[in-house]
């Protein structure tokens, strides 16, 4: 799947051998003749590889008054493979490690992510997103996202529809309600380059049916992405917090053929409630790896700015 273009090209008149940033032009854009490189030879495909994926999951809850936290954390492997282009089948469990205060369905091992997503890049630079499965937050059904850069690539468009209902896992006895409900969101988002510092805005639809706005300011470093956001709708107090994304060591990794590649998550992450909301604006995200992390991960500047740092 296409995603960006890397165009190296030495400023005339530099008289340093060696290959700077300056000297590399990254874009979203692919130019005119990127169809070409596709007729020939696939050096590394990674269609038919399965990635093993241990995902460590945090949750801590301050709600008992002679108790600092609550904490249940887990690791939660995932089988992620692709089957064609674009395409990625996600099968999760869940492995409970520690349960203190978050009953005990949860401390079962029971299934997490369970979902086919395909990818397609339309033409004028916009990429689509379709998942079908189950969800965390308790949600299963369909989920589409769409996502548009401007000419000016520091800034950009995205949006998303969903329609899910509720669901649990007891073990693995599956439950789930028929209820229907439409979430969506639709913004837009500023990048500033110079200190990787991403500001998105964005009016939205929760499970509830409650309205509102959710603005987020982050800033991307190589190896974390940490920042901050607040909410507000219709019939609910103002909320906010913090939230980071941290990459798990080691960095890089290597495949040997198609022998399954067991590796930690690239990230792990962590969203602050500060106004302690357990009631209105909730939603979910539709893959293990959908964070703010890893979605930066093709921004141009962002690539830019990591150029020569190996």
């Amino acid at each position: 799947m296409p995603q960006i273009s890397l165009y190296y090209e030495p400023i005339i008149g530099d008289t340093v051998p060696e290959a700077s940033r300056k000297d590399w032009e990254v874009s979203y854009d692919l130019g005119n003749d990127w169809r070409q490189l596709t007729k020939g030879k696939k050096l590394n495909s990674s269609l038919f590889k399965v990635d093993i994926v241990v995902y460590p999951e945090l949750n801590l809850k301050n709600l008992v008054i002679n108790q600092i936290y609550q904490v249940l954390f887990n690791l939660s492997p995932a089988i992620e493979v692709s089957l064609w282009k674009g395409m990625k089948l996600t099968a999760q469990v869940v492995f409970p490690v520690y349960n203190d205060g978050y009953g005990d369905r949860l401390g079962k091992i029971h299934p997490g992510f369970l979902t086919a997503q395909q990818t397609v890049r339309l033409p004028y630079n916009i990429w689509g997103t379709l998942t079908v499965g189950t969800y965390n937050g308790g949600r299963y059904g369909l989920d589409l996202k769409f996502f548009h850069p401007f000419k000016d690539e520091r800034f950009s468009v995205e949006g998303r529809i969903g329609m899910t209902g509720t669901y649990y896992w007891n073990g693995f006895e599956y439950n789930y309600g028929t209820k229907q409900r439409i979430t969506w969101s639709l913004g837009g988002s500023f990048y500033w380059p110079r200190y990787n510092v991403q500001t998105t805005l964005k009016a939205e639809q929760y499970i509830l049916g409650e309205k509102g706005v959710r603005l987020d300011i982050i800033r991307h470093f190589r190896y974390a992405s940490i920042g901050f956001y607040a909410m507000k709708a219709d019939g609910a107090k103002a909320n906010g917090g913090f939230r980071f994304q941290v990459a798990l060591p080691p960095y890089k990794y290597k495949r040997k053929g198609y022998i399954p590649r067991v590796t930690p998550s690239k990230n792990m992450g962590i969203a602050y409630n500060a106004g302690n909301e357990r009631y209105y604006y909730k939603g979910y995200r539709s893959n293990p790896s959908d964070n703010i992390m890893q979605n930066n991960s093709f921004n141009p500047y962002f690539i830019k700015s990591e150029l020569l740092n190996f």
